[in-house]
């Protein structure tokens, strides 16, 4: 038997080493094939015939890694399962969405439908089996006996049985009619543990009389489909377990997908493998084609490709002799007229209330315990009855039965079609939240707030909620007692003043509570609340000296710290979320409703509350598709949000006010994790990784802060130096910043010096990165990228450095290059000075060499002439440097008007000097080196006899 070898092709990026499930099956004419993957929400269509030359039909509208596909019979409508809970319907191969059939409290690993489309069979993470009426998308009813998570699900080709398979090995045969267990296989197949890339299947034959089931031998065990009796085992070459195995049309061979990396093709009569292939990664999916000689596969790294002619010429083609068992019809295996759980039912209204208001922006189907005893088709088609025990129905079920009849009067309503009464879906606009809450859960303590300073707490206890306060540093922070919270709280803000809390709506009254608790009075009872009635307040935010609050009604209400009302405004749109900080209140609200491609259009305002006035208006930047998740300020005071998809960015004034992408979890190697964003400043990420599927931290055990370091979402450069170009945009970011607060505190007359010192700071750090950029690109041979990098250079000493750098590297031709972009710097600098004697009033001019910056960078190796060279440079310029507001004063005091002249005339003369130095600084180092001391003693009997000039560095 002879080994062959398959070229795969990328449909789905898994990152970094990790392994992820995808998924991979065609429609039953082969003119489309589907793929997924769980470390991907999209899902791609591609076309059967020229998958290499036609790009895919992408289909993004899960929130997170999609684990499961499935197909109807007739390949008119396509289900997918996630991470993200949901199962979602397309028709197919269009794609359209069409609603949300239902909904999981975990992910979801496996669905199925049955031979007639009626039942769709969905199971994962939950314990239980939901089988689902496709007509209208409620539950029929929840199959409950495995103890581990369900992997596997078949539907048997004539509809009467469900086998399932859990991730412990062990098979459970259902009967549809009545609900019960055929036949148990207790621990039959491999324990694949919490490993979710690996999935146990199993598959009915084509002609239904056997059940296929992963073996612990490494083969493949068979089934009797009555008794549940063990026939035969193929067992063959596999060196480890097989984790994937999928039936020819025919039912004469099988493939199965082994650990070991390999796929084996069976001949089932004669149980024995009669071709193989070896991948560089686990197969992980495959799918047959049904009208070919052909097998698809998909590996561990979303990588897939098409096994043509693996069966043969000499034997039977896969496509001969394919059994012909027709499906029951609808409804006439299921009665709906045997009870329901009543706990299945209860929870399911409560969860799908929640969803029909869910934030994700898509339409759900609510879930009510029907009132109907028996619903049936007759033999035409053409009648749809409900008989019920007596009591009315309720109007939407009413609708629904006069739609539906009203549809089958116009389509009719055939054995093997897949409908869809789903009205056109709207998204939803996103729903009101608090920033750095977590989703209340009953008996369990919940966050109503956590930020960097502290986190606020609840738990329901018997009858009230208990409200607990605590602070990171508790050894700064005051020490707040627990608070027994009558009003049931939802909502709160904590800053290091007080903390504030607010409730929805609740009671006769339909009234809505404010309460502010200050940690710190000079005065008893400065506790005070609000009452709204028939006003709900969405969010609350806190800041120095005010508290503020918006409302059902659109408008921000802002109070001071003792209560009193201050300011009234009414908001353009329903409010998102918001956030304050010091004096800055951010406010995001929608502007219009959701977009057809459900992507949020919202808007911030950010008001400056102590000025009344509003200091910034935009857009707020989101991933198409993807949800507002955080709102907050950086610890430097500026704008930031965080996206569903997992975009972190910041509020810049750069080209007249834009969103900035520092961070993005999909650079990120722990796909596994999900971040719960806390804050950040200008380096780092502060947050709290949750592992999949889980997107909220638990209180208890107290969570772990994770660090991350902020990295934009750069593009792979052939330079090979991403993380300097990251740090180097972000130092940027962090400069063109700190200069604007500067000039702004300047033109309001306030000290700048502090803010100046961290600005010269940021400039060397700059310029020492920059250096290092200049290096990796000179190894790279990247030469206008180098010059270009000089030009960005701030420090005079930096731009001599990275001549130095080149003339050492045996750069001739670029040290030149540099040399004249370092002349042309000096040039403008002399003109600038001489023609704007106002702006230098002491006629020097001041450059921006700095005595930090005493040390090249340590890539950058220099010889003895070299440092020398540097060296007399420094010198020169640093003797030749004075401040400007020293010098100002003291002339003005003195009247030194012929030093001031002097001065400006010696000023010229050096500058004429420092051209003429750097035409040639190679040649020129020996001879600066021998001027250098009697320059420098000279200068210093200068200023030994003028008081008034007096050296700052």
């Amino acid at each position: 038997m002879k080994s062959r070898s398959l070229k795969l092709r990328e449909a789905h990026k898994v990152g970094g080493s990790a392994a992820s499930f995808c998924s991979i099956l065609w429609d039953h004419k082969a003119e489309h094939f589907v793929t997924s993957s769980s470390s991907d929400p999209s899902i791609s269509v591609h076309d059967g015939l020229s998958p290499s030359t036609l790009p895919p039909t992408i289909l993004r509208h899960h929130q997170d890694g999609v684990t499961a596909l499935a197909l109807s019979h007739d390949s008119s409508f396509l289900a997918s399962g996630s991470i993200d809970h949901c199962v979602k319907l397309y028709k197919f191969p269009s794609g359209e969405f069409q609603t949300n059939i239902t909904r999981f409290t975990l992910p979801i690993r496996v669905l199925a439908f049955n031979g007639s489309g009626s039942l769709l069979a969905a199971a994962g993470d939950d314990e239980g089996i939901k089988l689902i009426n496709t007509f209208d998308g409620s539950i029929v009813r929840v199959l409950k006996g495995h103890k581990g998570p369900v992997t596997g699900l078949d539907f048997h080709p004539n509809g009467e049985l469900l086998a399932s398979l859990d991730s412990t090995g062990t098979v459970l045969c259902w009967e549809l009619q009545n609900g019960i267990v055929s036949y148990t296989l207790k621990g039959v197949g491999p324990d694949t543990g919490f490993n979710t890339s690996i999935v146990n299947i199993l598959r009915w034959s084509p002609d239904g009389r056997t059940l296929a089931v992963p073996g612990l031998r490494n083969d493949v065990v068979m089934y009797d489909r009555f008794t549940g009796e063990k026939l035969f085992a193929l067992r063959g070459d596999h060196l480890e377990s097989i984790c994937y195995l999928t039936w020819a049309p025919n039912g004469k061979y099988i493939a199965t997908s082994g650990l070991d990396k390999q796929v084996l093709l069976w001949d089932v009569e004669k149980k024995q493998d009669i071709d193989r292939q070896k991948f560089e990664e686990r197969i992980c999916c495959m799918a047959w084609k049904p009208n070919g000689n052909a097998l698809s596969v998909i590996d561990v790294k979303g990588k897939y490709g098409i096994w043509e002619s693996l069966v043969p010429s000499s034997m039977i083609s896969p496509t001969v002799g394919i059994p012909d068992i027709q499906p029951k019809k609808r409804n006439e295996i299921l009665d709906f007229d045997e009870e329901i759980e009543e706990e299945l039912y209860g929870a399911s209204e409560s969860l799908n209330d929640a969803l029909v208001d869910s934030d994700d922006g898509e339409s759900y189907h609510t879930s009510r315990k029907r009132l109907r005893k028996k619903t049936f088709i007759d033999d035409d088609g053409d009648a749809y009855e409900e008989l019920n025990d007596g009591s009315s129905l309720p109007s939407a079920s009413e609708y629904r039965k006069k739609t539906l009849r009203a549809h089958k009067e116009k389509h009719g309503a055939g054995s093997g079609a897949f409908k869809s009464f789903a009205a056109t879906i709207k998204y939803k606009m996103q729903s009101p939240f608090q920033s750095g809450a977590t989703p209340m859960e009953p008996g369990k303590r919940t966050f109503l707030c956590y930020n960097m300073l502290g986190c606020i707490t609840t738990i329901e206890h018997e009858g009230n909620s208990r409200i607990e306060t605590d602070f990171h540093d508790t050894g700064r922070s005051p020490r707040v007692s627990s608070m027994i919270d009558i009003y049931g709280f939802t909502m709160a803000s904590i800053n290091e003043s007080g903390c504030v809390f607010a409730n929805p709506c609740k009671g006769e009254k339909n009234m809505s509570v404010l309460m502010y608790r200050p940690f710190r009075s000079w005065a008893s009872n400065s506790e005070w609340t609000m009452r709204f009635e028939g006003e709900e307040v969405k969010v609350v935010a806190t800041g120095s000296d005010w508290v503020a609050a918006v409302t059902s009604l659109n408008l921000l209400r802002i109070f001071s710290e003792g209560g009193l009302q201050k300011h009234i405004i009414s908001l353009d749109g329903p409010v998102v979320t918001a956030i304050g900080c010091k004096d800055q209140l951010a406010v995001v609200t929608h502007v219009s409703d959701c977009l057809p491609s459900n992507e949020q259009v919202m808007e911030f305002r950010l008001f400056n509350i102590p000025r009344m006035t509003q200091e910034l208006k935009g857009r707020v930047a989101l991933t198409p598709g993807s949800r507002l998740t955080w709102l907050g300020f950086s610890e430097e005071g500026s704008l930031s949000s965080y996206d569903s998809e997992g975009v972190l960015r910041v509020f810049t004034s750069q080209y007249g006010g834009s969103w900035i992408p520092v961070f993005s979890t999909s650079k990120e190697k722990k796909q596994e994790e999900n971040y719960w964003v806390v804050g950040l400043n200008t380096t780092s990420l502060y947050c709290i990784a949750c592992k999949h599927p889980e997107i909220f931290p638990q209180v208890t055990p107290k969570p772990i802060l994770t660090i991350l370091d902020l990295a934009l979402p750069l593009a792979s450069s052939d330079l090979g130096a991403a993380s300097l170009e990251n740090e180097l945009m972000l130092k940027q970011l962090r400069l063109y910043e700190t200069q604007r607060i500067v000039d702004d505190m300047a033109l309001a007359g306030v000290d700048t010096t502090a803010l100046e010192d961290e600005a010269f700071d940021l400039e060397v750090s700059q310029d020492k990165c920059i250096l290092r950029l200049i290096s990796s690109c000179c190894s790279s041979d990247s030469f206008v990228r180098a010059s270009e990098l000089m030009k960005l250079l701030t420090l005079e000493k930096s731009m001599r450095a990275a001549i130095t750098l080149v003339t050492k590297l045996k750069l001739p031709f670029l040290a030149e290059k540099f040399s004249s972009i370092l002349e042309e710097r000096l040039l403008k600098e002399a003109n600038e000075a001489i023609t704007n004697p106002s702006q230098n009033p002491s006629g020097e001019v001041v450059t921006r060499v700095q005595s930090m910056v005493q040390n090249p960078p340590a890539s950058i190796q220099t010889s003895a002439n070299t440092e020398a060279f540097l060296k007399s440079s420094a010198t020169k310029l640093s003797s030749t440097t004075l401040e400007k507001k020293a010098k100002v004063s003291e002339g003005l005091k003195l009247g030194k008007e012929q030093t001031k002249k002097d001065e400006t005339e010696d000023a010229t003369k050096k500058e004429i000097k420092k051209l003429n130095l750097i035409k040639n600084p190679v040649n020129n180092v020996n001879k600066e080196g021998k001027g250098l001391r009697k320059e420098v003693n000279q200068e210093e009997v200068r200023r030994s006899s003028n008081p008034f000039l007096k050296s700052t560095v």
